[in-house]
């Protein structure tokens, strides 16, 4: 079964324009190097945005993460914000979206002299792509919901590899969406070094138990723009939360769970390792935070 980033094909997307190194190019011209450094070694970091009637939503956040992405690889894309922001536009109004997009913002260190690891040689360019296409969750996803099943790889901490990075370098995390589907699962559960829940393998992680929420401390997770709002809509709404280190057995012994995602938003999940959770999908605090997500989509967009 297909994970939480499931969607369906839509024909539009066959004839959109995609943004590469300024230009505006059909799909099958949009190519790179294959001396380029994101294709050689992952080296570069990327963004997720929603287009949602007419806004980006939650854009300065999700700026705020790709350019402390670039500080911390020593990347410099030669774009302020505000120029990045107008070359997005750029994209969006030649391609006349307005709504129901899913923009993909990747930024490599561009063309090597030859192919090796370190960063100094490089040609001096870096490469930024942008695709926009039409993409919304599949509907059926809300009742359905995911089987989860838990990955040998761990998260790791960030004197490791920080997970908080948004790196193209994701082979670890395929490697854990693997173990899950050969377990039968839609997604990973990936543990932290120490043995805890700390996220899925593309998406953030909480779970229900008594009406409570819970969820990792985010030490080891994803910054999730999209699990920040959760957070906050459970502190503003009076939805308890605790944020901490919890066993597996926690997560299999929960009512419900969902994870979160700047494409899918909050995906419910139907059973973890093969153990069923009682509450029906979606579950009543995951449909609760899912219309309280969608109504902050409308006033961020308004």
């Amino acid at each position: 079964m297909p994970g939480s980033q499931d969607f369906a094909a839509d024909p539009r997307n066959a004839d959109l324009l995609i943004y590469l190194n300024g230009a505006l190019v059909p799909r099958a011209e949009a190519k790179v190097s294959i001396f380029d450094a994101g294709f050689v070694l992952g080296d570069g970091v990327w963004e997720g945005l929603r287009l949602h009637r007419g806004r980006l939503l939650f854009l300065e956040a999700h700026l705020d993460r790709l350019y402390a992405g670039l500080e911390a690889i020593a990347l410099d894309i030669g774009l302020t914000r505000q120029a990045l922001t107008a070359e997005i536009g750029r994209l969006l109004v030649a391609n006349r979206m307005e709504h129901g997009a899913h923009l993909r913002l990747m930024v490599t260190r561009g063309e090597k002299a030859a192919v090796n690891q370190d960063p100094r040689n490089w040609l001096g360019k870096p490469t930024l792509v942008i695709t926009a296409e039409y993409k919304e969750p599949s509907p059926a996803i809300a009742t359905r919901g995911l089987a989860l099943a838990t990955s040998n790889i761990r998260c790791t901490p960030k004197e490791m590899f920080d997970m908080r990075l948004n790196s193209h370098s994701r082979l670890s995390l395929i490697i854990a969406l693997l173990d899950a589907i050969r377990a039968g699962g839609d997604e990973a559960v990936m543990l932290d070094a120490r043995g805890f829940v700390s996220s899925c393998n593309a998406t953030n992680l909480f779970w229900v138990k008594d009406g409570a929420v819970f969820s990792s401390t985010g030490g080891h997770c994803f910054n999730g723009v999209t699990r920040a709002n959760v957070i906050a809509l459970c502190r503003d709404n009076d939805v308890p939360l605790t944020l901490g280190d919890f066993p597996i057995e926690a997560l299999r012994g929960a009512d419900e769970a969902f994870v979160t995602g700047t494409f899918g938003g909050l995906t419910p999940v139907r059973e973890v390792d093969g153990h069923a959770l009682p509450a029906a999908l979606p579950g009543p605090v995951t449909s609760r935070l899912r219309a309280l997500y969608e109504a902050l989509k409308d006033a961020d967009a308004a």
